[in-house]
């Protein structure tokens, strides 16, 4: 079986952040969800647990991160094709996130961009053409 991944992230608005990640293309998975936390799989083995803060506040003693102020972790997430990453990112942006709160890359070979959610918490988006990355990294003769 493949390993699983479980993002957490705490949000301030749960309704808000269920619709958002439901724009990006997650699913709601009502067996684990409920009115502190939701479940939104993007597949088979990428999972997001959208927590309010409450709830996230009991699986740990830290201080919960204002995202929009500082940056607690970039997730990157493949996509198909580069038209993708530019479909999602319009598609976040759409269901009020914004944009491109990093550099976009172009190394030909591989592309991507990011978007923020609506408590700030930086999405990456990449694809990249592998057969040209490996040519890419070849080592000279």
């Amino acid at each position: 079986m493949p390993r699983l991944i479980f993002v957490n992230l705490p949000v301030t608005d749960l309704p808000r952040s269920v619709a958002f990640y439901a724009s990006v293309g997650a699913r709601k998975n009502p067996q684990f969800s409920d009115e502190t936390g939701a479940c939104m799989v993007f597949s088979d083995t990428i999972h997001v647990m959208l927590l309010t803060h409450a709830k996230f506040s009991q699986f740990t003693s830290k201080p919960i991160v204002d995202a929009r102020k500082a940056c607690e972790v970039l997730i990157c997430i493949s996509a198909e094709s580069r038209a993708e990453v530019d479909d999602l990112a319009r598609r976040a942006t759409a269901a009020g996130g914004a944009a491109d709160p990093t550099p976009v890359q172009d190394h030909g070979f591989m592309y991507g961009r990011s978007f923020e959610d609506p408590d700030g918490h930086i999405w990456e988006v990449m694809w990249m053409d592998m057969e040209a990355a490996q040519a890419a990294m070849a080592p000279a003769d």
